[in-house]
């Protein structure tokens, strides 16, 4: 595992420094909200402290919520991306600042102040000049808890789109390769422990009895070197999105890593149009739409029957006789353009272990609904919340399944190989059905809808680059179900990178040279 670590790492260096540089970033400007606000909180309710048990009771109680919540709170307000993490990292960073903060100055000797206050001191002197000092080594034990915290609940950021490690971190278990999740899990790790060395560093000089002017000059040149990175950083991001002029957003799942990387790799060879590529969006659709509809993503691959059921949220089965009105409806709510229809259909479907249909002879999902009560039914979180998901699909075949369990989309054909579920959705193109020991059981009564995958884009980014309609057009039928199972089987048992398996399978069609 070591050398594919290493491996991976000299092969997609790039992809893991610009990576590494926006998770500084995101880190770097939520620990200094969180450290302005938290220090200002904790010497106010010190000074006030009739107000402390109400603060402190609020923070606590932020600080309970979980993160995925908090992010999926927050979505509807300032929307998808980095603002949106760098809110919550700030929410949950407030904790340790105030409370270490508040602590800190109450705890200080009282016959210290009242000497203070003797000899003519005022409250503004005595808080600058005596509190802060004193209190000064456990407000910076909690910052740096604080910092060791935010570095490392920063790759949650990746599950709406925002940037940093946990991109690697999701994109790994999504498409089934371990070395990438370890590597980002370790790059993670190492940030964290490097920044809290460098600020136990910064935490003994000033704290030094010996400390003199030299302590305070090289205390200041490490709080400009600090200060600097961050703007070279910020600035180095900067650069890189220079000329991006498209946002293209892809759903966690193998498939749409793969048409992300073709899609880039077309625009950018047939037109001036540069494209950045959000991987992995956390929730899919459901958070996705939103950030179409406030322009934070220009354009995404997705199913036409998510498309009928969960953004328009028509009930019941979709068929492609009902593309037009589908087309119609994306146009008038919300001024969106399906195109590129790619010609395959990754519908839903379920499996059941191997073992399992043996032991019960299952072929149809109606032999399933008989002995459902003593197996454990295994999906993502999507699954369960679709209009025609977990509850619709019990409701029509009478499912009464023993368990249920919650998973990553990446994880589900793991649980099912370990033995930890005994049946689980599928999608018809997924790339691990012809090495995994399942079933696919029959849909006997044409529960699932088809799903046609294609490509949603915002009608004025077509406006403003029509060019784009050739590049679409290119793009359509140029896949079909087992061409699209076989590019994903790749990826995920292979181990080959999705844009490697994507130019490739170009070049093979002849659309790139």
């Amino acid at each position: 595992m070591l050398e594919e670590m290493i491996s991976i790492l000299q092969e997609k260096g790039d992809f893991f420094l610009g990576l590494l540089i926006e998770h500084m970033q995101i880190s770097l400007i939520s620990i200094i909200i969180a450290s302005i606000i938290g220090l200002i909180l904790g010497i106010i309710i010190s000074e006030y402290r009739k107000s402390s048990k109400t603060i402190l009771g609020i923070i606590n109680f932020m600080y309970t919520i979980p993160s995925i919540s908090l992010l999926g709170f927050l979505i509807p307000f300032s929307g998808i991306g980095n603002n949106t993490a760098i809110i919550a990292l700030s929410v949950y960073a407030l904790l340790p600042m105030v409370r270490n903060t508040y602590t800190g100055i109450i705890n200080i000797d009282e016959n210290i102040l009242e000497a203070a206050t003797g000899m003519g001191a005022t409250r503004w002197q005595i808080l600058y000049q005596i509190k802060l000092p004193l209190a000064f080594p456990v407000i910076m034990s909690g910052f740096r808890n604080m910092v060791t915290m935010t570095i490392a609940l920063a790759g949650i950021a990746s599950f709406i789109g925002a940037g940093g490690l946990g991109v690697a971190i999701y994109r790994g278990i999504t498409t089934n390769n371990a070395a990438m999740t370890l590597t980002g899990s370790l790059l993670i790790a190492i940030l964290a422990l490097i920044t809290d060395i460098v600020l136990g560093l910064v935490e003994k000089l000033f704290t030094s009895r010996k400390a003199g002017v030299k302590s305070k000059r090289k205390f200041g040149l490490v709080a400009i070197f600090i200060i600097c990175g961050s703007l070279i950083g910020s600035s180095i991001i900067n650069n890189v999105n220079q000329g991006v002029t498209l946002n293209l957003a892809t759903k966690p799942m193998t498939e749409q890593y793969i048409i992300g990387a073709m899609l880039k790799e077309i625009i950018e060879q047939d037109t001036d149009i540069k494209v950045k590529i959000i991987q992995g969006v956390g929730g899919g659709t459901s958070n996705i739409q939103p950030g179409m509809v406030s322009g934070e993503f220009d354009m995404y691959p997705e199913y036409t029957s998510t498309g009928w059921n969960t953004v328009l949220k028509h009930k019941g089965f979709y068929n492609e006789d009902m593309y037009g009105q589908l087309v119609k409806e994306y146009q008038e709510k919300f001024s969106f353009t399906w195109t590129g229809l790619l010609g395959f259909s990754d519908a839903y479907g379920l499996a059941v272990r191997k073992e399992i249909a043996k032991q019960y002879n299952l072929k149809t999902y109606s032999d399933l609904a008989k002995v459902a009560d003593q197996l454990t039914f295994g999906a993502e979180y999507d699954f369960y919340e679709i209009p025609e998901g977990y509850n619709a699909l019990c409701q029509k075949y009478n499912l009464k399944f023993k368990n249920t369990m919650d998973f990553d989309i990446g994880l589900k054909y793991q649980a099912v190989n370990e033995g930890k579920v005994d049946v689980i959705d599928i999608f018809t193109t997924d790339g691990q059905l012809t090495v995994s020991d399942v079933v696919v059981l029959e849909d006997d009564q044409q529960f699932f809808s088809t799903a046609m995958g294609a490509l949603v884009i915002r009608n004025d980014i077509l406006a403003k680059y029509p060019e784009l309609d050739d590049v679409f057009n290119k793009m359509t039928g140029i896949l079909d179900e087992s061409k699209m199972a076989q590019l994903n089987y790749l990826v995920e048992t292979k181990g080959q990178d999705a844009e490697d398996v994507a130019h490739d399978f170009l070049i093979s069609i002849g659309l790139i040279e």
